[in-house]
C-alpha cells in the first residue's frame, strides 16, 4: 500500500515524538512492503511566528490532499500566558478539524498490565480498565458564536448542536460498541442544558436500531467521578466536544501518564492521528518526552487503513518496550532511556514476530475502535 501522510509536528515536544512515530511507520513499511510518503508542514505557534497564521493555507491544502495527517502538538507559553492574544496556536487545530470535517475523535483508554503500578490509582480500582471515548469534535461550545462586550467585562460562548451532528457520531459509537462489550454510556448535562437534552433524545432514538447494545446515561459531573472510582465499568463513552476533552484528559491519569494515550480524529473523507497530550514546552529538546502516545497513534493510522497485522506488530513492539522497562522518565524516574532511545527500540523490534507468543495477552488492539 502507498500512503501520503501530511506530517505536522507542531510545537514543543511535538517534533520529537512525531519523529519516533515516523521511525516506526518507516520500519513497518520496510518490513511489510508498504510505501509511506511524508510531507512536513508548519502549524500552531511556529506557523504564527513565521506567517502570522496558525494554519497556513499551504498546510491546510497539504492535509486535504493527503491520505492521512500525523499530528504532534501545539501551544507555546508566550500565547498561553497572554489572555489578550488575538491569534492562538489552538485556533489552527480547531480550524484544521473543521476544514477536514473530523467530527469524531476516538480515544482508547486501557491499563497496560506491565505499567499498572505506575498509576496513582489503586490496582484493584483500575485493573481491567478498557474503554474508548467517542468525542464529537467540530461542534459545541468550542465552535459556537463568541461575544465580548466593548469594555471587556462580559463574555459568552454559544453551545449549539444539531440532530445531524449528534446522529453521525452516535452511529459510529454504537457500531464500535457492537465490536466490544456492547455497552454505551452517553455523558451529558441534560438536567441543565438544552443541548444535552437534544443529545439524549437523539441518542435514545438511535439506540432502537442497536437492540443488542445497553445504553446508559451519566451527567458529566458524575461521569468524572465514576471515571476515577470505577473506570472498568465503561466500554464506549459517547459525549460532546468539551465534555469529551475533559474526560479524555482525566482518563490519561488511569494508565499512569498522559504520554500513553493516542487518538484518531476521523470524518467522511479525512483522518488525523495525534497523541492527546499537549506541547509540554518544559520538556522541549530535553529528550525526556514519552513518544508512546504518538507511536500508538501511528498504530491507529495503520488500522484505519485496514493494515491490521502491521498495526499489531507496532503495538507488540510498544508492549515489549514496556515489558523490558525501556521507557521514559515519566514512567520510571530512574530510567536512563530518552525519547529517541525508546523510539529506536520500538522501531527496531517491529520486525520481531516471536514476541507475539509471549506478550500477546497484553495486546491492547487499539485499532478495532476505528474500523466502522
Amino acid at each position: 500500500m502507498n500512503l501520503t501522510i501530511a506530517l505536522l509536528p507542531g510545537d514543543g515536544i511535538g517534533p520529537e515524538v512525531t519523529a519516533q512515530a515516523v521511525k516506526c511507520l518507516q520500519a513497518v513499511g520496510e518490513t511489510f512492503g508498504h510505501q509511506f510518503e511524508f510531507t512536513e508542514a508548519i502549524v500552531g505557534a511556529k506557523a504564527i511566528d513565521k506567517t502570522g497564521n496558525p494554519l497556513p493555507d499551504s498546510t491546510l491544502e497539504l492535509c486535504k490532499n493527503s491520505d492521512a495527517v500525523l499530528f504532534g502538538a501545539i501551544g507555546d507559553p508566550k500565547y498561553d500566558n497572554d489572555p489578550d492574544a488575538k491569534i492562538r496556536p489552538e485556533q489552527g487545530l480547531l480550524k484544521l478539524r473543521k476544514e477536514l470535517g473530523l467530527f469524531s475523535n476516538i480515544r482508547p483508554v486501557k491499563v497496560f498490565p506491565t505499567l499498572i503500578d505506575k498509576s496513582p490509582l489503586k490496582k484493584r480500582i483500575i485493573r481491567g480498565t478498557d474503554f474508548v471515548i467517542y468525542r464529537e469534535l467540530i461542534g459545541g461550545i468550542y465552535f459556537g458564536e463568541k461575544n465580548l462586550n466593548e469594555d471587556g467585562t462580559v463574555a459568552s460562548d454559544l453551545c449549539t448542536y444539531s440532530e445531524a451532528e449528534i446522529s453521525r457520531i452516535a452511529h459510529m459509537a454504537f457500531k464500535a460498541a457492537k465490536t466490544r462489550r456492547k455497552k454505551l454510556t452517553l455523558v451529558d448535562k441534560a438536567n441543565v442544558l438544552e443541548s444535552s437534552r437534544l443529545w439524549r433524545k437523539v441518542v435514545t432514538k438511535i439506540a432502537e436500531s442497536y437492540p443488542e447494545i445497553t445504553l446508559e446515561f451519566l451527567f458529566i459531573d458524575n461521569a468524572a467521578m465514576q471515571l476515577i472510582l470505577n473506570p472498568s465499568q465503561f466500554d464506549v463513552i459517547l459525549t460532546e466536544n468539551m465534555f469529551g476533552d475533559i474526560l479524555s484528559d482525566e482518563g490519561s491519569v488511569i494508565g499512569g501518564s498522559i504520554g500513553l494515550l493516542p487518538s484518531a480524529s476521523v470524518g467522511e473523507h479525512n483522518a488525523l492521528f495525534e497523541p492527546i497530550h499537549g506541547s509540554y514546552p518544559q520538556a522541549k529538546d530535553k529528550d525526556i518526552a514519552n513518544p508512546i502516545a504518538s507511536i500508538l497513534s501511528a498504530a491507529m493510522l495503520l488500522d484505519h487503513f485496514g493494515l491490521d497485522e502491521e498495526s499489531r506488530a507496532l503495538v507488540i513492539a510498544v508492549l515489549k518496550s514496556m515489558k523490558n522497562e525501556i521507557v521514559t522518565p515519566d514512567l520510571d524516574k530512574n530510567s536512563k532511556y530518552g525519547t529517541n532511545s525508546v523510539g529506536d527500540f520500538i522501531s527496531s523490534n517491529i520486525r520481531e514476530s516471536d514476541d507475539h507468543l509471549t506478550i500477546n495477552r497484553e495486546n491492547i488492539w487499539l485499532g478495532k475502535s476505528t474500523i466502522i
